[in-house]
C-alpha cells in the first residue's frame, strides 16, 4: 500500500482511466449532495453532478496531483451548478417576461413627486430645505457637494436637512400611522 493511501488520501495518476473510475466511485455521492444543497432541486444536481464529472473526465491528464483530486473535481462540479442556476434564473426571467409583457417605462421622478404623499409634503416645507433634502437622499450628494452647488457652507447644509426631517416628520405624521 502507499503512503498517501495509508493516510486516507488516495493516489490517482492523471490520466489513467482505472484511477478515474476510483474517483468517480468514491467522490459521486458527495458531489451529488453538494451539489443538491446548491441548487435544491434534486433531478438538476443528478445532471449537474454528470456534467461535472464528464468535464473532469475530459480534463483529467490536465490534473495537477499537488492537490486534492477531490476538491479539484468539487470545484468543477460548484463551477457546473452556477453556471446550472445562472442559466436557470435568465430561463424564469425569460418566461416572466413573456407571461406578464414587458414592463410598463417608470414614471418618471418629476411625476412621483407630485402624486405622492412625500411630494406633497415637501412642497410644503421651504424650498431651500426641499431642495438639500432632495439633493441629499434622492440624489446621493453628500453635504460638502450640496454645500458647494447651493454656494452654502456644510453646517448649513446641515441644519437645512435636519429642519427639513423635522418638518416633514410632521407632515407625514398622519400617513405614516
Amino acid at each position: 500500500m502507499r503512503e498517501e493511501e495509508a493516510a486516507g488520501e488516495p493516489d490517482y495518476i492523471p490520466g489513467s482511466a482505472e484511477d478515474f473510475e476510483r474517483l468517480y466511485r468514491c467522490s459521486y455521492r458527495r458531489i451529488l449532495v453538494t451539489l443538491i444543497g446548491m441548487l435544491g432541486d434534486p433531478a438538476a444536481a443528478e445532471d449537474c453532478t454528470q456534467e461535472a464529472f464528464v468535464r473532469a473526465f475530459r480534463a483529467w491528464d490536465r490534473w495537477k496531483p499537488g492537490a486534492p483530486a477531490e476538491a479539484w473535481l468539487h470545484r468543477i462540479a460548484i463551477n457546473v451548478g452556477v453556471s446550472h442556476w445562472r442559466r436557470q434564473r435568465l430561463r424564469e426571467a425569460g418566461e416572466l417576461v413573456k407571461r406578464l409583457g414587458r414592463p410598463a417605462a417608470p414614471a418618471s421622478p418629476a411625476t412621483i413627486a407630485e402624486n405622492t404623499e412625500l411630494g406633497r409634503a415637501l412642497r410644503k416645507i421651504p424650498a431651500k430645505q426641499a431642495a438639500a433634502l432632495v439633493l441629499r437622499h434622492y440624489h446621493g450628494y453628500t453635504n460638502r457637494e450640496i454645500g458647494e452647488a447651493l454656494g452654502v457652507p456644510e453646517r448649513t447644509v446641515a441644519s437645512r436637512l435636519a429642519a427639513a426631517k423635522a418638518r416633514l416628520r410632521v407632515e407625514l405624521a398622519d400617513w405614516v400611522e
